[in-house]
């Protein structure tokens, strides 16, 4: 029997981190990483597994030099402080272990620091490390021949997790892409055929997160649409489950933007109680699409923002990915995002400078071209030298559109053109359903109406901008009168929250922080 700890390193403050705002919503991070409760899953019954997320609780040094084994795993906007930890695990003498998606894709990031790594997926290759730990003949490298057959996956151990830390739950539906966009590395990692679990297994799941108090969950898939045909038998089963337990759960997730063409699919992600789908919108220069083989958002039959729209319309909130320095970009770009996502009516988007990742097409094409800055961390925020664009332009070009994107009015503009002028209605289904069950109605709406005050009367205490005070104010005052819903309400007090978080992080940032960027 061996004692594993496994552990997942802080985050660096980020967009969708949220970290200025987790106390408002009475949590320490956003939502649970997936590998931690998983590995969890796939360790055998005889030996003892303890989780450390640092993003909810210290890493115990003395219970790692304790442990048979110490775990670390990471993406890429953590690579410092796996750096940091892995350092200090050494330097206490623990036998450490690392996987994950940075190592994945940069093998050699942490020579000399790591006894064993594991490279892609993990689900055959943990075991059998434990297997041939145990027999004192386990190797320092291990990588999986195969794709992870979905079909075997177990339940995440979410009990050894504190779930009451995190804002909102994670679960996985199914692994791959079947695009071929060159900057992304989700293909590398997992392939390019979609390989999704069993209706049973995802049931099973949605079960375990509601029973360890996670009414909402982010299925964490890059692409929850990548296989069109098995996700809707997988959404028809998710819709019949929330029927009859009468809609207890509400879900995010990400998607590709041909959901818009397919009217079938986007009603059964309205069905199933997703409010929220996160799209890679990327840029409106088509020119830069085609460039990096983003061919899904160039299809013809209606522009992209005409898809979003028509996603919006079905009811759900669309956020997105936006990338500034695309090699067909040149200094109109700056005012052609700004257009773009207010005419979109996103109101949350995240914007980034291009990044060349380890693997990828986008990393050998530049690395061939010789520009790329291989310095860690690389000067002005990325590794990419773009074509069009100095680097200097580039990012004063990139703060001053995440600036200008997040200034108050801005921000609340397009929330109001999307709730109160285009009226989307989300949890449609969900709301049509628990009309016929009024007192289960009225407790949602109660719960809505208790959570949206609760969140206001704590921002309100945080904020020490008194013109931004009167500002969030103003805009739920607005709401009241248009469309004073206890959902509205719950939306527009999230939304103030997540605005207050992105004015920090711009403030951070211009005041000489670090500049936030996938590098």
């Amino acid at each position: 029997m061996a004692h594993i700890v496994i552990i997942n390193p802080r985050f660096e403050t980020s967009y969708w981190g949220l970290e200025h705002v987790l106390p408002i919503f009475g949590a320490k991070a956003n939502l649970p990483v997936a590998c931690l409760p998983l590995l969890a899953a796939l360790t055998p019954d005889e030996h003892v597994v303890t989780l450390i997320d640092e993003n909810v609780e210290p890493i115990d040094y003395e219970l790692c030099v304790s442990a048979d084994i110490v775990g670390l795993t990471g993406m890429i906007v953590q690579r410092f402080r796996m750096r940091e930890v892995l350092e200090e695990l050494k330097r206490r003498g623990c036998f450490t272990v690392v996987g994950g998606p940075w190592i994945t894709v940069n093998e050699a990031y942490f020579e000399g620091l790591a006894d064993v790594t594991f490279i892609g997926e993990a689900e055959e290759t943990w075991p059998r490390f434990l297997r041939e730990w145990k027999q004192g003949r386990h190797v320092g490298r291990y990588e999986q021949a195969d794709r992870t057959d979905m079909s075997t996956v177990p339940i995440p151990r979410f009990d050894l997790l504190k779930m009451d830390d995190y804002a909102v739950g994670s679960i996985q539906f199914s692994r791959g892409c079947p695009f071929t966009c060159e900057f992304c590395d989700i293909i590398v990692v997992f392939g390019r055929r979609p390989r999704i679990k069993t209706s049973a297994q995802i049931i099973a799941e949605i079960e375990a997160l509601l029973s360890a108090g996670m009414d909402t969950a982010f299925i964490v898939d890059d692409n929850l649409i990548g296989n069109k045909k098995a996700i809707k038998e997988v959404l028809h089963e998710v819709i019949a489950w929330q029927e009859r337990h009468h809609y207890p759960m509400t879900f995010l997730t990400e998607a590709s933007i041909d959901l818009a063409d397919d009217p079938e699919l986007t009603q059964l992600m309205v069905d199933a109680n997703v409010r929220v789908v996160f799209i890679g919108v990327e840029t409106p220069n088509e020119a830069a699409l085609k460039e990096t083989k983003k061919l899904q958002n160039v299809r013809k039959g209606a522009t992209m923002l005409e898809k979003i729209h028509r996603i919006q319309e079905a009811g759900i909130e669309i956020w997105c990915g936006m990338i500034l320095g695309f090699d067909s970009d040149d200094a109109s770009i700056f005012d052609a995002q700004r257009a773009f996502i207010r005419e979109s009516r996103i109101v949350n988007a995240m914007i980034g400078m291009l990044a060349a990742i380890p693997k990828t097409p986008l990393y050998t094409r530049l690395d061939k071209e010789g520009r790329l800055d291989h310095a860690d961390p690389p000067a002005f925020g990325t590794n990419v030298i773009p074509l069009n664009l100095s680097r200097e332009s580039l990012r004063d070009g990139y703060l001053d559109v995440l600036d200008d994107l997040n200034a108050a009015t801005a921000y609340f503009d397009r929330l109001d053109a999307l709730y109160l002028d285009a009226r989307i209605q989300p949890e449609r289904t969900r709301l049509t359903h628990l009309r016929r069950h009024p007192f289960r109605l009225l407790a949602l709406n109660v719960g809505w109406a208790v959570e949206a005050m609760g969140i206001f009367v704590r921002l309100m205490r945080t904020v020490e901008d008194a013109d931004l005070r009167r500002l969030y104010r103003r805009r739920v005052w607005k709401l009241l009168g248009r469309r004073g819903s206890p959902l509205m309400l719950q939306i527009y007090a999230i939304k103030c929250a997540m605005h207050y978080h992105a004015h920090l992080m711009m403030r951070q940032m211009k005041d000489g922080g670090r500049i936030i960027n996938s590098f």
